[in-house]
Formats: C-alpha cells, structure tokens, sequence
C-alpha cells in the first residue's frame, strides 16, 4: 500500500493525471490482477494521453469561443435541402486545412449554415487544431476600434496565428475602409498557409458589393475563392431541429 502511495504521488508530481486515475483504478479494482504487464502499460498510457487529449481539446474549445455546440455526426440529411453529405464527410477528415484551403458557406436564414461552419470548426479542434471564430459584425467592430487605440497590429495578430478562421454572418453590412483592409491583410497573410472559413446569407456573386472598393474587393476574391470549397445551401429551414441555429 505504501509503496502504491508514493508511485501515484510520483505519478501526481509528473503531471501524469491519467495515470494516476487509471492506477488508482486498477489498485481498487483488483483488476490488474488479471492483466499481463504489458496489458497495464497499455492501459496506464491509452489513459495518460486520453486525458491530455480531452485536456487540450477543451482548451481549445474554449479559446474558439464558438457560439454554438455542433458535431458533423449530428448534421440532419434527412431535411429538404442542398447539403452535399459526401462533401461533408471528404471534409470531415480536415485535410483541407494542412492545404491552406478555404470553406464558403452561404444560404438563407435557417438552413443550418453556421451550425455545419460551427461542426467543421469543433472536427478541426479534435485534431488539434487552433481555431478562432466570430460574427464578421464583432470582429470588424474590433478592428475599428483597435484602430482608434492604437492596438491594430496586435488584433491582426491575435487572429493570424490560428490555423483556422471562422467569420460568421459575413454580409449582413458593406465593409467600411478599416474592415475592408484587415479582412484584405488577413488572406493576404494566410493564402495558401492557413484556412478561413466564411459564413454568409448572401450569394458568393454578392461579395464583391459587400466589401465595397472594387480593386480590394477583387483582390480580397482572387485569394478567398481560389481553390476553396463551396457549399451553397437551399431548401427547407433546420432551425425547428434544437441543434440547427443559423
């Protein structure tokens, strides 16, 4: 019992907190009795990193600051609508992120669109990967003010290190020059590198006036659109399902 003791507060000093949950297990349980040794390794180690797992997967949850909680698995086929269920499974597996590829997702109101944006964003962060997601209308409302303040390189900052953008409700507003030009300098920096993925009501082919001056709006296009993926969503609203806000 002593020698038991003083390994889980080895174990607890080394920050090996699956282990030391799972040892515990197996101590009042008897249940390593049964196991070979190599069986206990494996057991001690499958918990250790399922703990680091979940450890770092709700860190990274919460630095997203989704504003819903959505899963691929839980998106409804069964509705009348234009949703691609192949082209959501070739994307569930989030290769087009280490392309540096970008998702635009656009329909009406209550088809789902920030829901599959938000389930796209929550895969992302089970593989580990950084992600940061905002209404356009409060992000650009940052931007204006970290202009005035003086701290625009570092919001432009605080967003370029994520390896995965998500901008929801894009369009509701055209963009005024400060937006126009951050939103122009984040692709800019991340074209081809890093991912965006950007949620709208408005068509595609309604982008260019949204964003205004013609020259950035074609620049901002060329980079948004080249090689991105396309959803494009139509037919009966989801929002009478309770996981489907849009």
């Amino acid at each position: 019992m002593n020698n038991n003791h003083a390994t889980i507060n080895k174990l607890s000093q080394m920050r090996l907190h699956g282990m030391v949950t799972a040892y515990r297990t197996l101590m009042e349980t008897g249940k390593n009795m049964n196991l070979t040794t190599d069986e206990v390794v494996s057991y001690l180690v499958d918990a250790e990193w399922d703990e680091k797992h979940n450890r770092r997967l709700n860190r990274l949850l919460r630095a997203a600051r989704f504003r819903y909680q959505a899963s691929l698995e839980e998106i409804d086929y069964t509705l009348d609508r234009t949703v691609d269920k192949n082209q959501i499974l070739r994307l569930s597996d989030c290769s087009w992120i280490d392309k540096g590829q970008d998702i635009l997702i656009s329909g009406p109101t209550g088809v789902g669109k920030s829901y599959i944006g938000s389930a796209l964003g929550h895969q992302a962060c089970h593989l580990g990967v950084p992600v940061f997601y905002a209404p356009a209308s409060r992000l650009f409302n940052e931007f204006e003010q970290a202009k005035q303040d003086g701290t625009y390189l570092k919001a432009l900052g605080k967003i370029m290190k994520h390896k995965l953008i998500i901008i929801d409700d894009f369009g509701l507003e055209s963009l005024s020059l400060v937006p126009r030009m951050a939103f122009l300098e984040i692709l800019e920096e991340r074209h081809r590198r890093k991912s965006t993925i950007v949620i709208s009501q408005q068509p595609v082919s309604n982008w260019h006036d949204i964003i205004g001056d013609p020259t950035i709006a074609d620049a901002i296009l060329d980079r948004l659109v080249f090689n991105s993926h396309r959803i494009e969503i139509e037919g009966e609203t989801a929002r009478r399902k309770l996981y489907a806000v849009d």
